[in-house]
Order: C-alpha cells, then structure tokens, then sequence
C-alpha cells in the first residue's frame, strides 16, 4: 500500500427534495455514493471533484478492505504524491446519477411503488448529472475546486465549469470531448441494440425476474473493449495468435476472440444493463456548443483554467476533437494547456500511461496548491452513513 490512501469507506448521503431532469421529469429520495481522501483544507478551497467514466464508481483510491486485490479504478493517480496528491488536496469521488454502484438509478427503489425503477427510470444527461453531483459538493461544504476527468468524466468536468463559474476553479479533462462523433454513436447503439435484444430484457423490467439480459450486456462490453484498444494495442496483445488451434466451428478461437469474450462476462457481474442504456445514452446527447450555438460560447460561461490532454492513438476521442476544445477555449479567451501523449494504448492509454500523466499534471497544479496548511477536522456527517440505501 506504498503512497496508497489505505483503507478506504463509502459513504452515502440521501437528499429528498425533487429534481428536475431536462427530460422534464423528476427524481426525489436520491442518494448518492462517494468516497472522500484527504482533508478538505479551513478555506474549504482545496477540493479535487474526479469525475468517472462510464462504467467506473465511487471506489477510485485505495482498498475497501485489507482483503481487497485490487485498489480504486484510479489509484495510480490518487494518494500521497501522486497526480492528485492527498497530503495537499481533498479528492472527492462519486458514483454518477443512473449508476448501479450506490447512487440511484434504474436498479434502485422507486419510493412510489416500493419496485424498482427499471424502464420507468426517467432518461437523463450529463447535465443532470452535475445537479445531482452539485448537492454533494454543497453537502460537504466545498467553496472552491478543481474538476478533472477522462473519457465520460471529461465531459463532466467540462459540464462543472461552464455550469459553475464561481465554484470550479480549474478543469482538467483527459482523452475527451465536448461532443461524440457519428462513429462513436454508433457503436454506443449496437452496444444498446444488443441489451434491447437479448431475450431477457424484459423492457427493463428484469430485476425480480430469474434471468437476466447478461448476453445483450456481455456483446455491449465487447463492442466498447473494441473502441478502447488501438490496431496496434490488439497487434501486439494478440495478433492473429489462436488460443489453440483451429477448431473448425464457430467457437472461441483466436486469442482476441477469447479476451473480448472474458472482458464481456466479468462485466455482468459488476454492473447492470440497464445503467448501461441510461448513461450511454446521456454521453450521446452531450453537446454544449448546441446550447450555446457554439462550443466557444458555451466556455465563455467559465471562469477556469484549462488543462486538455489527448493521446495520438486514441481513436475514440481524437487529437482533432481535443484540439478543437483548445480552439474554442482560446477563442472564448481562457487559459488552456494541451499536450498530446504518445500512446500504444488507444483510448485506454488515460488509464494506464499514469507516469507522464502525474508529471504533467503535478506541474500544472502547482498555482492550486493552499497556501496554508490548516484543515478542518471533520468533513460533514452523512445523513445517511454506513449501509447502502436502495
């Protein structure tokens, strides 16, 4: 547990007053899970708000329990001297709005029927998202922060800072963009299609039934695994290598064939499929140019500074669409940093090139570091605190 946070809790916090979602409906009783490291420092100005991406949690640093194998989704890059250093810095991770990891969504209790939301779940946006994230940073008395994210979580972050000027002080978003391509749509439909389609989807409704869509979720991580990886990642992991030999049927045979196979069925037992529809659908929808009429507009709603990191094999989220956030954020007048990152790792490369990323970063967060040293003992009470509330 070198320069790790250690053991680590979830917490929840439940807020009962309504929400009003752009689709029109609203949400009440909504809880959201979060895991906080560090202190958050006596002029509360000294948050880091980590932003995950589609599939990730509130788990991002550190162990749950000494039993745990593996740490936080994001470890590499939260604790004492890493990228988003603990001893200087108030990390906050939450699990998203339409999640299945403790923040309510479509598995969660309707508290109007006592039955799980399913189908009956109101679709939702990134927009919605930061509102709900938005009661949390109230809750835990945040006055000021910086908001950093990658792939989906850049999109939040970017969200955060044209929403709440006076709250977001500097944004970091890495291998983003302020809006998908036809491509990247696409395979997040074929991704849906296939939950839709499996036998068991039952419209959403599947949660107190014997079987489950896992089929329809298990081809819907496979075609995401697809996106994540470059051409040259997948040469080098597997090439045309077969797992055996050639079994002449239509089974597992190459070596690829047998890790999308794998990747697609631990995937079901972490997560639902129909957080799956729900938040991929939110990351489609996602265009703040189109509110503003254009995306430099939509940044002359910010007060922050900028730090945009891409990586040149990423094929999912391109250098191009980086550089256009760059462009639009000169144009809107801002302070922007931008690097592009040498990678074999496609779009996974923001979860795994960490070493650079921490240099760059460390570096860049130098003017936000607190200028005193007294933090506040205590962070707020949750009013909901230990066990999960569906």
């Amino acid at each position: 547990m070198e320069n790790s946070v250690g053991i680590v809790q979830t917490k929840y916090c439940k807020f009962d007053d309504e929400i009003l979602l752009e689709c029109g409906k609203t949400l009440k009783n909504i809880q959201i899970a979060y895991e906080t490291y560090g202190k958050l420092n006596e002029s509360c100005d000294n948050a880091i708000l980590v932003c995950h991406t589609l599939t990730a949690d509130a788990h991002a640093a550190g162990y749950n329990s000494p039993d745990d194998k593996k740490p936080g989704w994001w470890d590499t890059m939260i604790g004492p001297n890493k990228a988003f250093d603990t001893n200087k810095f108030f990390v906050i991770s939450s699990n998203i709005l339409g999640g299945c990891r403790g923040t309510t969504g479509p598995c969660s209790i309707n508290p109007d029927t006592g039955e799980p939301y399913g189908h009956s779940f109101p679709v939702i946006t990134v927009e919605d998202i930061i509102k709900v994230q938005k009661k949390l940073i109230d809750f835990l008395g945040v006055k000021k922060m910086i908001v950093v994210g990658g792939s989906m979580g850049g999109m939040q972050a970017m969200e955060w800072s044209i929403k709440h000027p006076d709250l977001v002080k500097t944004t970091i978003i890495i291998a983003s963009t302020a809006r998908l391509s036809a491509q990247a749509i696409a395979f997040n439909a074929v991704g849906r299609n296939a939950i839709i389609s499996d036998k068991f989807f039952n419209n959403g409704d599947y949660y107190n039934k014997e079987n489950t869509p896992d089929y329809g979720l298990a081809i819907a991580r496979m075609v995401g695994h697809i996106t994540y990886l470059c051409e040259e990642a997948m040469h080098t992991k597997f090439g045309r290598d077969f797992k055996d030999k050639p079994n002449f049927d239509f089974g597992v045979d190459f070596q690829v064939e047998s890790y999308l196979e794998y990747q697609g069925r631990i995937f079901v037992d972490r997560f639902d499929a129909n957080s799956y529809l729900y938040i991929t659908k939110a990351i489609d929808y996602y265009d703040p140019g189109s509110k503003f009429g254009t995306l430099e507009n939509a940044f002359k709603q910010s007060n922050s500074r900028f730090l945009i990191i891409c990586f040149d094999s990423d094929w999912l989220f391109t250098t191009e669409q980086s550089k256009e956030m760059v462009s639009a954020l000169i144009g809107a007048g801002k302070e922007v940093s931008f690097i592009e990152l040498k990678s074999p790792c496609g779009h996974d490369a923001f979860l795994i090139e960490y070493k650079e990323q921490t240099k760059i970063i460390k570096s860049f967060l130098k003017k936000d570091e607190p200028d005193n040293e007294v933090y506040l003992q205590t962070v707020p009470q949750n009013p909901v605190e230990g066990e999960e509330k569906s």
